[in-house]
């Protein structure tokens, strides 16, 4: 496509290797117009199951990370008076989810992470959005049972299907090219969130 990439193998859950991760990226670019932060792994587990280790960790990769990227490559942004940063937090950070409260809080930090930062980078033309996908057909879905699986599409999705990776990239594209929203979050999950399940 005549693009120019620099990979960065980084554990963004570790603050300094996410801060050598945005500090690379800058180096590599000369700044960071768009940030997507799109980190997660799946966390299982209630309340009594989700030891504090494992519930710090979570926040870690899933909130703590996302600050120590933004918090180097806002200023580049700046002092272009541009930039992009979206956040991919998960229905279940919207609706809560059961047997997964430790993924489900991390993810419902991330909404609030962005109004609260689209308020004050405003000034600056600086835009920070949100987007929360519900049931995508990923590596991410491979835990759920063949029964699971035909429950969601069934009974849980209006649309009767899981979503695909594109359509999620395509609302993250959408973000980054129209230059007048900031401080929302979409939700891409088929019509989900408008069911009691």
């Amino acid at each position: 496509m005549g693009r120019r990439c620099h990979f960065i193998a980084a554990d963004v859950g570790k603050p300094e290797e996410a801060v050598r991760c945005a500090q690379e990226a800058i180096l590599a670019f000369g700044g960071v117009d768009v940030l997507v932060h799109c980190a997660g792994v799946a966390v299982l587990g209630g309340l009594l199951e989700t030891t504090p280790e494992l519930w710090h960790r979570t926040f870690d990769l899933h909130v703590h990370g996302l600050f120590h990227l933004c918090r180097e490559v806002v200023p580049h942004m700046k002092r272009k008076k541009e930039g992009t940063i979206i956040m991919v937090s998960s229905g279940a950070g919207l609706r809560g989810c059961p047997n997964a409260i430790a993924y489900a809080v991390a993810k419902g930090a991330l909404p609030q992470f962005a109004r609260a930062l689209a308020r004050e980078l405003a000034a600056d033309n600086i835009r920070v959005n949100c987007v929360a996908p519900g049931i995508i057909r990923t590596s991410f879905q491979e835990h759920l049972t063949p029964e699971q699986v035909r429950n969601n599409v069934e009974n849980r999705i209006p649309l009767h299907r899981e979503g695909r990776p594109e359509e999620v990239a395509q609302v993250i594209e959408l973000l980054v090219k129209n230059d007048f929203i900031t401080g929302e979050t979409i939700t891409i999950d088929g019509g989900m969130a408008m069911r009691m399940a």
